[in-house]
């Protein structure tokens, strides 16, 4: 497959990713009588997943995320060459969704971006105010599990065609653990792609939303490659 047509994909995977799963929570979560909540959300950003694994993951293999593609190649799974490539396709995908949802949430008269726009924080811009503490160590540790999720159902003996399908069952069982402590990144591309219009604390918390999930993502490819992989690739 060329490289054009994988970033692409990776483009178009992440645009969906951001748009469906932030999308969900700016205007679905808390509408009024009838809001789809903290559930409806992480369901929404489980099913971006799925959706789009199955549409283009055999074009790309589906990252989506910057913190998935470091974690493939800390594993093992995925050449250094391509890496930055992958990140900046999914970083712009990110944005383009971003404008996107901003072009469609400021048609509403009174809306203010600056309030949160889905952006991930951490102490006071914390959904419930968790300490930056704690959400490293959320951030870290769901990020980590992430990829040794992906590692595995990934793995050439794992059963074949239910891995979009597990890998978005994962993202919603983080989000639905860690929407009140950080609005759930686990994915600097999702988190950029939102912080840019928020425009104010969120670009500042930014640096965590992107040094956290990749550290997370290249121990959990590490962990995955040393301590769990069959060794039969």
């Amino acid at each position: 497959m060329s490289m054009g047509k994988r970033l692409g994909a990776e483009f178009f995977g992440t645009f969906w990713l951001v748009f469906g799963g932030c999308g969900s929570a700016i205007f679905a979560a808390a509408f009024p009588d009838l809001g789809i909540g903290f559930t409806g959300v992480a369901l929404a950003f489980g099913l971006t997943v799925v959706t789009m694994a199955y549409a283009v993951g055999h074009v790309s293999g589906a990252h989506f995320n910057p913190a998935v593609t470091v974690g493939l190649f800390a594993g093992g799974r995925f050449p250094a060459r391509d890496v930055v490539p992958y990140i900046i396709a999914q970083v712009i995908g990110g944005l383009a969704a971003g404008a996107v949802l901003y072009l469609i949430a400021t048609g509403k008269e009174g809306f203010d971006a600056s309030v949160r726009f889905a952006a991930n924080g951490y102490g006071e811009h914390s959904p419930n105010g968790y300490s930056l503490q704690a959400c490293i160590i959320a951030e870290f540790v769901l990020t980590a599990f992430f990829l040794i999720v992906i590692s595995g159902v990934t793995h050439k003996l794992a059963p074949t065609g239910f891995a979009p399908l597990a890998i978005g069952l994962a993202l919603t069982l983080i989000h639905l653990i860690s929407i009140p402590i950080t609005a759930t990144s686990v994915n600097p591309a999702r988190s950029t792609g939102v912080a840019f219009f928020q425009g104010s604390w969120a670009i500042q918390q930014l640096w965590m939303f992107w040094l956290v999930p990749l550290i997370g993502g290249a121990v959990g490819g590490l962990i995955y490659r040393h301590l769990l992989d069959s060794r039969e690739n």
